[in-house]
């Protein structure tokens, strides 16, 4: 495949600009950042059961007015409880047993001091009130807000997109990925000409004036920046997909003007989902459906409510980062925030640091994708293809409890990665079952690096401490270094941490063998002179003659 400089150069700017909100180059942190990303105090002590997020939506002004009740379960002798909001929303007031709260407010954070004592135990409830108009999202959804868009009938079309940001841009709540909701109802009034769409089930539309509210109910766990809402004037068409958990619903919601279109692009929906049942093992939602909602934006992993923007071209936006020619084979909106479906909402990170969890996997699935329906050479393929948006700028890994990702890397390198330790193990069927092992073991469930890299080690039988170490937390590329002497191989590796051992595969005079350098000269001899070699490019290493 053919692309210009021009092309390459937009692609990798829209690449790296979409990962800007999540991915910042943020050094220096506030108490704010602590506020949101450490596991406070005044969030520890009570354990979230359920949320009803019930709101009225007003276009026109761009307006958002409700209420959350929080339902939660007492671990600890406590009175204080934090709930996140940011400005220009204002948290009005905060009830328990009827009775107004003191709110003692402090950036997005909001201190809430409970009159009724809190058992250990016991399950309480409390209604936190807001209003106000929430940050607009400017280039969702890479800074985040509500979009407040037309559609080409003049009709609202609404959205929001949190990732990284946090839901508390747009509604209260406990914005700490650590502590999943367990159910939830979400219930939005809009005008009567409008549709919202949000995650779950829709339970009920109830006509009230000219207004209508839209009740959908969610079953399973859900991360806050899950929670979606999707306002405008679409349509519905589904089907049933035979699945490895029986009949899964698979709903998709366009506007009225793209109904064609999305018949024919959204095809791809059940490929997808036979592709990563086979790999991921089953769909992690079954109770609450599987959607995909057309939005003013690129799209977004929400649960069970993916959303959709990608102008139902192929490619990332009718194009082929990769350049391989494969990544024109399918929607890379459709297939990379489906695939979060496994990678983001059934297993979810704990701290923002390990985003490498959502993003390096669900990348990955890209190419598992191509793998299921094309073979593992466009797999292969594709995956090198991406390695020129590697930047090496810092480890993928993140500074913890201050809600801050790490590098744009965990997305290509990361993939990478993964790819790496495919070859490593030599046995495909052992890495499907580990895949789909990760689906199994945390499910449902939020994680740290080190529960994933010790499920790895463990499975595979080998000790993973330093693989991860080197290509996680460094910049460092490990480099093969080697020199050729006639029919003498001479190689080790440069460019490591102490302690990475990895061995390697080769191919010399066209002949495929393994190496197993360290940091001293090794030599491999040959029963010929040596005219040819090459390292397998499957592995993300470097490789330097001398």
């Amino acid at each position: 495949m053919r692309i210009t400089i021009t092309f390459l150069l937009f692609l990798f700017l829209s690449i790296n600009c979409a990962q800007a909100q999540v991915l910042s180059n943020k050094e220096h942190f506030t108490r704010q950042d602590t506020l949101r990303g450490s596991i406070t105090p005044e969030r520890e002590w009570w354990d979230l059961t359920y949320y009803h997020l019930d709101i009225k939506v007003e276009p026109d002004k761009k307006f958002i007015s409700g209420k959350n009740t929080v339902q939660y379960k007492v671990l600890e002798n406590h009175s204080v409880m934090q709930i996140d909001l940011q400005p220009p929303l204002k948290l009005t007031k905060a009830i328990q047993n009827g009775e107004e709260l003191e709110v003692k407010h402090d950036g997005n954070a909001h201190f809430i001091t409970l009159n009724q004592s809190q058992e250990i135990g016991t399950m309480n409830s409390l209604e936190v009130h807001y209003e106000g108009n929430p940050r607009e999202a400017i280039r969702a959804p890479w800074d985040g807000g509500i979009s407040w868009e037309k559609d080409s009938n003049d009709n609202h079309f609404i959205a929001s997109s949190c990732q990284g940001l946090g839901a508390s841009v747009w509604w209260p709540c406990k914005d700490h990925m650590y502590d999943e909701v367990d159910s939830m109802l979400i219930s939005v009034n809009v005008p009567d000409k409008l549709t919202n769409v949000s995650n779950g089930r829709l339970r009920l539309v109830e006509q009230i004036g000219d207004t209508k509210t839209f009740h959908w109910v969610v079953k399973n766990p859900i991360n806050n920046y899950g929670v979606n809402i999707n306002i405008g004037d679409y349509v519905n068409f589904s089907e049933v997909y035979d699945g490895m958990a029986g009949n899964l619903d698979m709903n998709y919601y366009v506007l009225r003007d793209n109904l064609e279109k999305a018949k024919e692009q959204f095809k791809q929906a059940p490929k997808m989902m036979k592709a990563f049942e086979h790999w991921f093992g089953q769909y992690p939602f079954y109770r609450d459906s599987f959607k995909l909602v057309e939005v003013p934006y690129l799209g977004m992993e929400h649960q069970s409510s993916v959303t959709y923007g990608n102008g139902y071209k192929n490619g990332f936006r009718g194009g082929d980062w990769s350049g391989s020619g494969w990544g024109l084979k399918f929607d890379y909106i459709i297939i990379h925030e489906a695939g979060h479906e496994w990678f983001a909402n059934n297993i979810t990170y704990k701290d923002a640091a390990d985003m490498w969890i959502h993003e390096s996997f669900t990348t990955y699935s890209e190419s598992l994708y191509l793998d299921y329906h094309f073979g593992k050479k466009a797999a292969s393929e594709y995956i090198i293809g991406t390695r020129k948006a590697i930047t090496n700028d810092k480890p993928i890994i993140g500074t913890y409890h201050v809600n801050h990702e790490g590098s744009s890397d965990m997305y290509y390198k990361g993939a990478s990665i993964l790819h790496t330790l495919r070859q490593l193990i030599e046995d495909d069927e052992k890495w499907r079952k580990i895949l789909r092992g990760l689906n199994t073991e945390f499910y449902h469930q939020t994680v740290t690096t080190k529960q994933i890299e010790d499920y790895i080690s463990e499975q595979t039988g080998i000790d993973l401490t330093e693989f991860f170490n080197q290509y996680l937390r460094t910049i460092q590329v490990p480099t093969l270094e080697y020199k050729i002497e006639g029919k003498s191989l001479k190689y080790r590796w440069i460019n490591i941490i102490d302690k990475f051992d990895m061995p390697i595969q080769i191919k010399m005079n066209d002949k495929e063998q393994w190496l197993f350098p360290k940091t001293g000269w090794n030599t491999l001899s040959s029963d010929k002179k040596i005219e040819t070699f090459e390292v397998d490019p499957d592995f993300y290493v470097e490789s330097k003659k001398i």
